[in-house]
């Protein structure tokens, strides 16, 4: 008995990883969500949290139909995520932070980036047929999904919120949304990412502005609307959001940072779009360097004749040049259905 006690003892000085059974999760099989408890999980953070670091395979988070109220991060050192809903209406992520909420055993605010329902570092991660909400009260900038990882996916998914809904917050990071919902008050889509819109509504829900886009000096690309539908909330709806006043009074975007880059092309533009079209955020050296670009838009905000000077219309020869590839590189295999 003792010689046996020293053997095993001995093997596990050897080989220690042998002696504990391996992680059930590590392999490429689809874990499942359902607030209801018929699913091993009942969160989708807590799926998150069992999948395996820097993963080479595919990796499912299927989640049923529910509302779901968590804070979710989804770190830096997990990839090949794909974290799907199972009706984009009606699979809800909510949240409801804002920038002026005190934080816990402080004075201080919370701040803008501290607030967001979904944040996303790792890289390769994949949303598909789901909504990500931040519904505070209208108190501060509130963001919904904060998103920094590079080659990030959103798929026919819903961005609901008000100011600052979507963060897309590290330059040279590259993410594509496409057949997405997404709302918001001023600037609410933000930050210094690379991002290419493809076939989105963008719906403003006040007088204000689309985009604050922060995009790098040094960086060719910023923001990139494809088919996309610049729209606006209507009728009672958008009187209610609007603080009684139709919504008529919005521009497609202001620097954030002075180099931003925002081209909006084959697009649908609303006549809420305001006839100047940009704005520049108040400071006049902006107008030299911000990069606000425009072709074949259509619709009644569409029309360039009193658009400002410092904004620039390509030429087809021009936009023949704005595609996948040569906006994130060569190799687009991530761009996928």
């Amino acid at each position: 008995m003792k010689h046996q006690l020293f053997s095993l003892f001995f093997l596990a000085l050897l080989f220690p990883s042998s002696m504990h059974a391996a992680n059930k999760y590590d392999n490429p099989d689809t874990l499942f969500v359902s607030r209801d408890g018929t699913c091993e999980f009942r969160n989708v953070a807590e799926a998150i949290e069992v999948c395996r670091a820097f993963m080479d395979y595919h990796k499912v988070i299927y989640v049923k139909k529910g509302t779901y109220k968590e804070k979710i991060e989804v770190p830096t050192w997990l990839t090949n995520i794909e974290i799907c809903g199972e009706d984009r209406d009606n699979t809800i992520i909510t949240w409801d932070d804002h920038a002026n909420i005190r934080m816990l055993g402080t004075e201080k605010p919370m701040g803008t980036f501290r607030t967001y329902t979904v944040k996303v570092t790792g890289s390769d991660i994949t949303f598909k047929n789901i909504t990500i909400e931040n519904n505070s009260a209208r108190l501060g900038q509130a963001v919904a999904l904060h998103v920094e990882g590079d080659r990030c996916l959103f798929i026919n998914c819903r961005f609901l919120g008000h100011q600052d809904t979507i963060y897309t917050g590290r330059g040279g990071a590259r993410q594509f949304f496409r057949n997405c919902y997404i709302e918001g008050t001023t600037d609410f889509i933000f930050g210094p990412s690379t991002v290419w819109f493809e076939n989105c509504d963008i719906v403003n829900k006040s007088n204000s502005y689309v985009t604050a886009a922060s995009t790098p000096k040094d960086q060719p690309y910023g923001y990139i609307f494809n088919n996309c539908r610049i729209k606006r909330l209507e009728g009672d709806e958008a009187l209610k959001s609007n603080k009684g006043l139709p919504i008529e009074k919005c521009y497609l975007g202001r620097p954030w940072r002075p180099y931003a880059y925002t081209l909006f092309m084959n697009c649908d533009l609303g006549s809420h779009i305001l006839p100047v079209g940009w704005h520049n955020w108040g400071k006049a050296e902006n107008e030299k360097t911000a990069r606000y670009i425009e072709y074949n838009n259509r619709g009644e905000g569409a029309k360039t004749k009193e658009r400002h000077a410092w904004a620039k219309q390509l030429t087809k020869k021009e936009a023949e040049k704005i595609t996948l590839k040569n906006v994130f590189g060569s190799d687009i295999s991530w761009i996928t259905e």
